[in-house]
């Protein structure tokens, strides 16, 4: 999750979100400009199938949006080395974290995108996501701007179009309106069902989360996360 908005919030399509932060030292700024481009999806043209993008063929493709500093991602995708997995972060400090990471783990199964993930969503194929991830997302606290939360009818839409029956949106976040939010919008869709069946399943971490660092900073300051899924019906 990123700080609070500071003077770099700018509008980027239906995204808000501070674009950069602290100075890149110079490794990162290597990153950004060398290796990068290498990973970073292009979305100016349509594709059938987004397994093309991974230079191996692979099972599935997931999507985590907003990954911050890449913790889970990078976990996910040395869990799961036969999946793709697409991280999209519009912060350039958290881009450059998780390029050192991919750098440092040799890692090939992730592509990036730096920009807007409901434009993202709007271009990727239908049926083409097993899943997507939105891991302590900006929780936009006062009211005026709740319309910037990614959590909206339309988005939910868009997952719905590109999950197949049986595929899953999971969200974590310890801001109990925010959750609120969410389990109110997905309860109003006819597309997805929450999965929760006792109160564990969404005060836990499902089996093989792995914590960030913004999570573990929550639990420290006395914040509880709920952790949520939704099956595509």
């Amino acid at each position: 999750m990123s700080d609070d908005p500071s003077d770099h919030d700018q509008w980027h399509g239906s995204f808000f979100g501070r674009r950069k932060g602290h100075k890149l030292r110079a490794h990162q700024a290597d990153l950004i400009a060398g290796l990068l481009p290498t990973l970073a999806l292009d979305i100016s043209s349509r594709v059938d199938d987004l397994g093309s993008a991974f230079a191996s063929p692979v099972d599935n493709v997931r999507l985590e949006i907003g990954f911050g500093g890449g913790e889970h991602l990078i976990a996910e995708a040395l869990a799961f080395p036969n999946t793709g997995f697409i991280g999209c972060e519009p912060y350039v400090n958290g881009m450059a974290k998780i390029l050192a990471q991919i750098e440092h783990h040799g890692i090939s199964n992730i592509r990036l995108f730096a920009g807007d993930a409901a434009e993202l969503l709007a271009w990727a194929p239908e049926k083409s996501l097993a899943r997507v991830d939105l891991i302590h997302p900006d929780p936009w606290p006062k009211k005026r701007h709740w319309k910037r939360r990614f959590v909206q009818d339309a988005t939910i839409a868009q997952l719905a179009r590109v999950l197949p029956p049986g595929g899953e949106f999971r969200f974590v976040c310890d801001i109990d309106t925010y959750v609120e939010w969410t389990l109110w919008h997905l309860s109003r869709s006819p597309d997805f069902v929450w999965l929760a069946e006792r109160a564990d399943d969404w005060r836990l971490p499902w089996a093989g989360y792995t914590m960030t660092r913004y999570g573990r900073k929550a639990e420290r300051e006395g914040r509880r996360a709920a952790y949520l899924r939704f099956r595509r019906s």
